[in-house]
């Protein structure tokens, strides 16, 4: 079978992505560096709300390393495979829902543009999107630039430097920021 050949690959992959050092925080870009301003730095705060914060709402986190190999794992589950997406950004939107990441369907166009569900990173891990204009993927390992997509042929997995890739437009990269939790308030009627 061709595709769990490549699956299997695309995972291998990911445990070369997922390195002891690629999972510490990044170095924040210096200041009169071409990074794009707009960009925000990641990665989003992966704590809980302490000490002054304490009792204020919590702060969004953004989805951790383990979290994105769940997006990729759900991304080659064949189950996902088999309900025919029409396009790319139904497909990653399909994956996200089944990896337990749910967030309101936009376009690949919308995502290009940032999305509330989603927080703009200079540098992806397993799992964020890969997304140019008027088209989306998930990264599968960042340090070989492999994501996976709905392609010409059908889903699979292709490298996002390559120049087909690369004559689409500015590649920008987005993980998934988890929303707060949010409290369930029961009310009991009193006699």
């Amino acid at each position: 079978m061709r595709f769990s050949r490549k699956a299997l690959a695309a995972l291998t992959l990911c445990g070369v992505a997922l390195s002891p050092g690629f999972a510490q925080p990044q170095i924040q870009d210096a200041p009169g560096s071409d990074a794009n301003p707009q960009v925000q730095n990641e990665p989003v705060q992966n704590e809980q709300v302490r000490g002054e914060n304490a009792g204020r709402r919590p702060v969004p986190v953004a989805l951790s390393p383990d979290d994105g190999l769940s997006v990729i794992a759900a991304a080659l589950d064949a189950r996902v495979q088999a309900t025919r997406q029409r396009d790319c950004s139904h497909l990653v939107h399909a994956i996200y829902r089944r990896a337990g990441f749910p967030y309101p369907y936009a376009s690949s166009s919308d995502l290009y543009d940032g999305a509330n569900s989603f927080q703009r990173v200079t540098r992806p891990q397993p799992g964020d999107l890969v997304v140019w204009p008027g088209h989306v993927g998930i990264v599968v390992n960042p340090a070989q630039h492999v994501f996976f997509s709905r392609l010409r042929h059908g889903p699979g997995i292709d490298v996002y430097d390559a120049l087909y890739w690369k004559q689409r437009g500015q590649v920008r990269f987005y993980r998934y920021v988890k929303g707060p939790p949010t409290r369930v308030v029961t009310t009991r009627l009193v006699r």
